[in-house]
């Protein structure tokens, strides 16, 4: 055996050697966690909607030179808004992708009764990539309190 080393000096490369895997365990995880460019946007900023709330009004508007998709997602069936296209159930929004326009980027306007099943359905196909979609905020219930008419086509 040879000499012994004083304790203070085993001490202090214990520490340094604890320091230095430390500090490489921190410089590690610190380039896991850097992969957005110096041109992206910081962690903290909010992600962007995955869609648009519009109001009665604005759907009243937009219907009066109707460029878009106009989906009802409310089951059971209690009324629709004139024009409107599709009737796909807000609980089969995965399954019923492929009845949606090809074009993911097409115009897809969203409701139901007060906008609760709308907001799942079109965040499915905000997941599935559609990107231009607007959902009715407050549902039919605020496009009837704001002096629209809602129709009943099922014979209610």
């Amino acid at each position: 055996m040879g000499p012994q080393r004083p304790k203070a000096s085993r001490h202090r490369r214990a520490v340094r050697a604890a320091l230095a895997g430390l500090l490489a365990a921190v410089l590690l995880l610190a380039a896991c966690g850097t992969t957005q460019s110096s041109s992206s946007p910081s962690m903290t900023s909010p992600a962007p909607a995955a869609y648009t709330d519009i109001s009665p009004a604005e759907l009243a508007g937009m219907l009066e030179q109707k460029d878009f998709v106009l989906i009802n997602t409310h089951v059971p069936y209690e009324g629709e808004i004139e024009q409107t296209d599709l009737f796909l159930p807000f609980d089969q929004a995965a399954a019923s992708i492929d009845r949606l326009p090809a074009d993911k980027a097409a115009k897809i306007v969203v409701y139901c009764r007060s906008d609760r099943m709308s907001r799942i359905a079109v965040d499915e196909w905000a997941k599935a990539g559609y990107t231009n979609l607007y959902n009715l905020d407050g549902g039919f219930e605020a496009w009837e309190a704001a002096g629209y008419p809602l129709l009943q086509l099922d014979g209610k």
